[in-house]
């Protein structure tokens, strides 16, 4: 609750709550007085950041006070925006879903959701609209642009898709960081508040940091030892390591002896995969790599990482097995100081599926699906392609796929041709500004917050909650409650949900969403009723089971009396509870990666084809496209440029700040080169994200600093067989000069 410091009604107050704008969720006070923001400051109190925050948390006043923001429903008609009330938008969605739904059925409809909803507990509403739509399969969202290869590695090697192994960074003595960069992201599926700060303390306390990474990146001049390895290969890395482990003997699966099985199969399938073998692919030497073995096996606990620049790859898929893989060999999977599971304050292993590969092949191409959706790389062939289940309909929640999404031109064209489009989004931006209706949520600062989906990943156990900042304006409308309405308008009557998602929906029906997050805090892992229950039991068994009241558990009238949170201490073993596999084994030699292992010996055979290779870049000021409409998170010098080495620059005729063109099968864009050595030769990397110029877009100061797309230039053909993922690292690039040069204009110039 915010906490008055002074009796007067003209005295500043203090109010706490989690900035949800990453995955860190660092702990933010913030001072305001008369309805206005005097600063946001980190929360020294907060047990999960200790007072870390990054440039992002000061910029909640700037999305909050943003004039561009949407404040009420609009509706476009030409090429304006008409303000409209909350009925006419909800009437007007509804009659065109039933209609299209009536003429073709409710596969001509489709979703996009952007990871922006899992940053919000609204995200628990979600299955309503979905419900209401009546989707089967034509779901789309970030996900495979993103976390799917660790999602499907749970489902294939532990039973379920939502068992992320997190980093034990407070007591690891060995992080091996492999396509991942902390210091950008802030810890993605690894939330740490502080993430390197946590990295620092492994190395104050003797521990060992090491990245590999085709770039040297903001994480890599934080850590012991950096190893430079081309874009694509970390499979080959990773299987080498395991193929000395396993050659010299260093396996030792500790706890884990009695719960893995596959593990003679897993050393036969990488037997091909010696240091040797893969020392000109991946750009590594081969004593290296048996060096970072030895060393990895031989220390007393280590965890094994891996994120964007590990999964959205041409071997995505396997690459994250073989992260898995090293944990598991070295004994370090749910393990203190290796990679273990978070026992959030929500049972949300009990509250999703465990999963399903490949239940419904997508309608054109016959790529595999995964947990009920559909891979991004066929949602514009699926709008463009005619047929019995093309999409005509699309609605978007929080995403901008035209930036995020391969082949954005593409995407451009095929939203264009819908019969109708609906999104639930405060910006008209770059997908958005093709809609016929925009349903505004409220600002983040208007509504309670609790973390939700994210809390899945905390590198400690934690639970917070805080009220709204400001009160919500008349006539507004927080996400769930749109979601919800729709929801129930589409599809009347209709059970949007079962089993305990039912019952929580049920209840946030009547009673608000806060009353939902109450019941699931009190029958969670700390509630005041937690189930005495197996987490391998089923839904009903658990809902059945005998109830253990504590008065001291959680529920949301504990927490308003810890603003600040609650620490509910380390990561703990969840071995074999939770292990959720039909003989309740750890599958180490899953078929679906062995028989994708045939296509990596392929490309070790032919080699590298010798192309320039494309790699995306995060920074810390940007998380999502849309942070780019904040002054203070764009402001100085220009970052949509393309870095490369010196010795490509030279090579290609290329100087500082002149403009290159990158090229590839869809297109091309043109942008400033920045010429480093901190990238390997042979790389370029453009950050994602940019690309604000498109005609109707109404962000004003994401116009000035438009940038370019990458994903204007990655190819939605061009995708990792088993996940179906677009490849958007390790692209390979036609990289030419250009010969007008670019004004070193800074960015906070551009922006007035």
């Amino acid at each position: 609750m915010s906490q008055r410091i002074s009796q007067s009604n003209d005295a500043p107050e203090l109010h706490f709550r989690t900035c949800h704008l990453c995955e860190a969720m660092c702990g933010v006070v913030i001072e305001h007085q008369d309805g206005k923001i005097l600063s946001i400051k980190g929360d020294k109190e907060d047990p999960l950041s200790r007072g870390h925050i990054c440039p992002k948390a000061v910029a909640l006043q700037d999305l909050h006070e943003d004039p561009d923001r949407l404040r009420r429903p609009v509706k476009r008609v030409g090429r304006d925006w008409v303000e409209i009330s909350w009925e006419e938008a909800y009437a007007t969605i509804e009659e065109n879903v039933k209609r299209i739904r009536a003429e073709h059925g409710s596969e001509a409809l489709a979703l996009y959701v952007g990871n922006p909803s899992a940053h919000t507990p609204g995200v628990l509403l979600l299955p309503a609209l979905i419900a209401g739509l009546g989707l089967k399969s034509q779901r789309f969202s970030a996900t495979s642009v993103d976390q799917l290869p660790a999602m499907l590695a749970s489902q294939q090697m532990l039973g379920h898709q939502v068992l992320f192994p997190v980093p034990d960074l407070d007591r690891t003595d060995f992080l091996l960081i492999v396509g991942g960069n902390p210091a950008a992201s802030n810890g993605s599926l690894m939330s740490a508040g502080d993430p390197m700060g946590r990295i620092k303390s492994i190395r104050e306390r003797g521990g060992r940091v090491v990245v590999v990474d085709p770039r040297r990146t903001e994480t890599a001049e934080k850590a012991d030892e950096h190893i430079f390895i081309k874009p694509g290969t970390d499979f080959f890395f990773l299987a080498a390591m395991a193929n000395v482990m396993f050659k010299e003997d260093h396996i030792r699966l500790r706890h884990l002896a009695e719960m893995v099985e596959g593990v003679t199969t897993l050393r036969a399938a990488l037997a091909e995969f010696t240091p040797e073998a893969v020392a000109e692919i991946t750009g590594v030497p081969a004593t290296k790599i048996r060096e970072l073995a030895r060393d990895f096996a031989s220390a007393y606990a280590g965890a094994c990482y891996g994120r964007m620049g590990s999964c959205v790859q041409e071997f995505g898929g396997i690459t994250t097995w073989m992260l898995y893989v090293m944990n598991i060999l070295t004994g370090n999977m749910d393990r203190e100081g290796g990679v273990m599971f978070t026992n959030p304050p929500f049972d949300i292993v009990g509250l999703g599926p465990k999963g399903n590969y490949g239940k419904h092949p997508s309608r054109v191409s016959g790529l595999p699906d995964f947990g009920g959706e559909q891979s991004v790389a066929v949602l514009a062939e699926e709008i463009l392609t005619p047929g019995k289940g093309k999409i005509r309909l699309l609605g978007t929640h929080a995403g901008n796929p035209v930036l995020s999404t391969p082949n954005g031109r593409q995407l451009d064209e095929a939203l264009e041709s819908l019969d109708f489009m609906f999104s639930i989004d405060i910006y008209i931006n770059e997908t958005t500004r093709h809609a016929n209706i925009i349903l505004p949520p409220t600002s983040a600062l208007e509504r309670s917050h609790m973390d939700v989906a994210i809390a899945a990943v905390n590198v400690r156990n934690y639970a917070k909650w805080s009220p709204p900042l400001f009160e919500a304006p008349e006539d507004s409308r927080h996400d769930w409650q749109i979601l919800l309405e729709l929801g129930t308008r589409l599809m009347p009557g209709s059970q949007i949900g079962r089993g305990l998602r039912g019952k929580v929906m049920q209840v946030v029906q009547k009673l608000g969403l806060d009353a939902g997050l109450d019941l699931m805090l009190r029958f969670g892992p700390y509630g005041t009723h937690r189930k005495l229950a197996s987490r391998k039991s089923s839904l009903r068994e658990r809902l059945a089971a005998v109830v253990l009241p504590d008065r001291n558990g959680l529920s949301i009238k504990k927490l308003k009396k810890h603003p600040h949170g609650l620490d509910l201490g380390p990561l703990h073993r969840a071995f074999p509870d939770w292990i959720f596999t039909p003989d309740k084994k750890i599958v180490v030699a899953p078929e679906l990666y062995l028989k994708d292992v045939a296509r990596a010996r392929e490309k070790l055979r032919n080699g590298h084809e010798g192309s320039m290779l494309l790699i995306g870049r995060r920074h810390v000021r940007s998380n999502n496209s849309w942070m780019h409409n904040s002054h203070r998170l764009v402001k100085g010098k220009p970052r949509c440029t393309a870095m490369l080495h010196p010795d490509d620059a030279a090579r290609l005729g290329i100087v500082d700040g002149a403009n290159v063109r990158v090229a590839t099968r869809v297109g091309a864009i043109e942008l400033p080169a920045e010429i480093t050595d901190s990238l390997m030769p042979g790389v370029i990397s453009v950050p994602h994200g940019f690309g604000h110029d498109r005609e109707g877009v109404r962000l004003e100061i994401a116009r000035k600093v438009a940038g370019v797309s990458l994903n204007d230039i990655t190819d939605e053909r061009h995708i990792d067989a088993i996940t179906a993922m677009p490849v958007l690292n390790g692209v390979p690039v036609t990289v030419t000069a250009v010969d007008v040069a670019v004004a070193s204009t800074t960015a906070e110039e551009l922006a007035g």
